[in-house]
């Protein structure tokens, strides 16, 4: 008797099918007779930049401010975010264009596949170092709060956008503040054991050695400094610095 489970038979792909799987494979600069899939970049010689026909001058022009990427960086509780969105307000205030791209929120979406490994790190940065250099281009003031742990993930971002539009933004802070606040109960789970690799605890902040601001956001006494005076203070250097005009 026949098997109930006996395979079903597969339909012969159609012309059409076969001409559009044959049209992505070239016999380019790979060796003689081995096929080349035209949809890898690092393959492919048909995949060229197409550059617009508004100039990034053009558009900041329009916007009256010029672009630039805002790094935020520091330990998970220094603040990072708090003063982004207080400087992103003010900002707005003054009629510029400015936009926060958030640690956690990118995680819920772009990022929702990348994991807390040394190699999950370093992609979640260079993905969002790409996506805050398009918004630069744009002519957007881009505030970027991610803890962005290692230096050289940094310097990567910072080549990437253009050292003349690159602040990095040290929020400098005591761990055992943080650790005091720990507004999300992340250094308690870790210090219990249930959060693996936590930056400051069992994995390495490597703080920055030249950024172009470092707020002080506290000391070893845990008084924190208003987010507004250091949104404000944040202000005046993108206006000497020729951002917001």
């Amino acid at each position: 008797a026949a098997s109930a489970f006996a395979p079903r038979a597969t339909a012969a792909p159609s012309a059409a099918s076969s001409l559009l799987n044959h049209s992505r494979l070239f016999n380019m600069s790979a060796p003689a007779g081995v096929e080349v899939d035209a949809y890898k970049v690092g393959d492919s010689t048909n995949i060229k930049w197409h550059e617009g026909s508004v100039d990034i001058a053009t558009r900041e022009k329009a916007l009256g401010q010029k672009g630039c990427v805002l790094w935020f960086t520091g330990l998970s509780g220094s603040g990072k975010s708090t003063v982004a969105y207080t400087l992103e307000h003010a900002l707005f205030q003054k009629g510029k264009n400015a936009l926060v791209l958030d640690g956690d929120n990118i995680r819920h979406g772009l990022n929702s596949n990348v994991d807390f490994t040394p190699a999950g790190r370093e992609e979640n940065i260079r993905r969002i170092g790409e996506v805050s250099k398009l918004f630069a281009d744009s002519g957007m003031i881009t505030l970027v709060s991610f803890i962005s742990p290692y230096r050289a993930d940094r310097q990567r971002v910072r080549e990437r956008v253009g050292t003349h539009k690159f602040v990095e933004v040290y929020m400098k802070i005591p761990l055992s503040v943080c650790e005091d606040r720990d507004p999300k109960g992340l250094y308690k789970a870790a210090r219990a054991g249930k959060i693996k690799g936590f930056t400051g605890i069992d994995d390495p902040y490597e703080e920055p050695e030249d950024a172009e601001i470092v707020m002080q956001v506290a000391t070893e006494d845990g008084v924190l400094a208003p987010p507004e005076k250091m949104a404000a203070a944040i202000m005046e250097i993108l206006e000497q610095k020729g951002f917001l005009k």
